[in-house]
């Protein structure tokens, strides 16, 4: 792991992005915005899920009006997602948004760009550049260019938009769908800004592949140091995209929320539903805040050692399991009593 870049430090609604600040973990609501009651509900399940930033799109002025009911039931940070139409952006900051997702070269006469980047300053609202390979300006595309540097290049570009208006509460994401074109962009554009990075690989695609693709672009960012927000985005509910975002930030020990869960792949050693059990220990605790290590392992070999290094560990026998806490076996149970005695062994910890 290399250290961490230092970057400019924001604060998008009492959350810190950059410089030393935790790498925090976003998703996207796929509610519309407009049916106030539906994305409220959906940004309080993602936040019990530990979602620390959400996006909702704003397609229009009846979306951007919704922002302030519905910032008045939530508790996280909420950013207005705004294509092109500059007044959506004005009406977003009017409503109380937390911070913007805006590309200031889209939208039009610099006059425009100007209303918005005036109301934003006055408020300290940060303007997230968004580039995606699949939206890039005819002229940029045009160029004799790599594909990343020419996502760097339409980046400085919006970049050069704001700083010239004296703004600088800035946030750049490079995403493709494309995970080496991705990771390339990235370590360009890092070397040369010092703003903050929201780290994604766009349309990912559904569960499986699109977790591979993310934590092999996002891990291998974070793991030279780069990234101060992500996004997993997933053809999926955007719930999995919050617990996928901590796994691969607790993959590299740089955060610690919830529960570090560790079980080991079956063989013909296992002697009871290793496979069935571990999923459904995964599941019934996954909400748990506490920075716990819980292995479920499944046959005498390797299994009584990998449990005993966890807080909390189980190890099968045939119809049973070993319970152990902190390196001691503690409890013989049947395969059936076993989520309860976890539970009461979690809540005791």
């Amino acid at each position: 792991m290399k250290q961490r870049r230092q970057t400019k430090k924001i604060n998008i609604g009492g959350v810190e992005i950059g410089g030393n600040a935790p790498i925090s973990v976003q998703s996207m609501c796929n509610t519309d915005t407009r049916d106030v009651k539906a994305t409220v509900r959906q940004i309080n399940e993602l936040t019990d899920a530990g979602c620390e930033l959400i996006r909702v799109a704003v397609l229009d002025k009846e979306a951007a009006q919704a922002i302030g009911a519905i910032k008045k039931q939530i508790k996280i940070p909420i950013i207005a997602d705004i294509h092109f139409d500059y007044r959506l952006a004005i009406e977003a900051i009017e409503q109380g948004v937390d911070a913007l997702r805006l590309n200031p070269g889209n939208i039009g006469r610099r006059e425009f760009v100007e209303k918005v980047t005036t109301l934003a300053k006055e408020r300290q609202i940060p303007i997230r550049i968004g580039i995606n390979t699949g939206s890039l300006e005819k002229e940029v595309q045009k160029l004799d260019l790599t594909l990343p540097e020419k996502m760097v290049l339409s980046a400085k570009k919006h970049i050069e938009i704001l700083e010239s208006l004296d703004f600088d509460l800035i946030k750049v994401s490079l995403k493709s769908s494309n995970v080496p074109t991705m990771i390339e962009a990235y370590e360009l554009l890092s070397k040369e800004i010092d703003y903050p990075l929201h780290l994604g690989v766009t349309e990912a695609g559904t569960m499986r592949g699109g977790l591979i693709k993310s934590a092999v672009g996002i891990g291998t960012l974070l793991s030279e140091g780069i990234g101060d927000t992500i996004r997993v985005s997933l053809t999926e509910n955007p719930i999995e995209e919050v617990y996928a975002g901590f796994e691969i930030l607790k993959s590299l020990n740089l955060r610690k929320k919830g529960i570090n869960f560790v079980s080991c792949p079956t063989c013909g050693r296992c002697k009871y539903d290793l496979i069935g059990l571990a999923k459904k220990v995964e599941d019934k605790f996954k909400n748990v805040d506490k920075p716990i290590t819980l292995a479920v392992m499944g046959c005498p070999v390797n299994g009584p050692g990998e449990a005993k290094n966890a807080d909390i560990g189980v190890a099968g026998g045939e119809g049973f399991v070993y319970i152990f806490k902190k390196g001691e076996i503690i409890a013989k149970s049947p395969e059936n009593e076993v989520l309860g005695t976890l539970e009461k062994l979690i809540e005791e910890m």
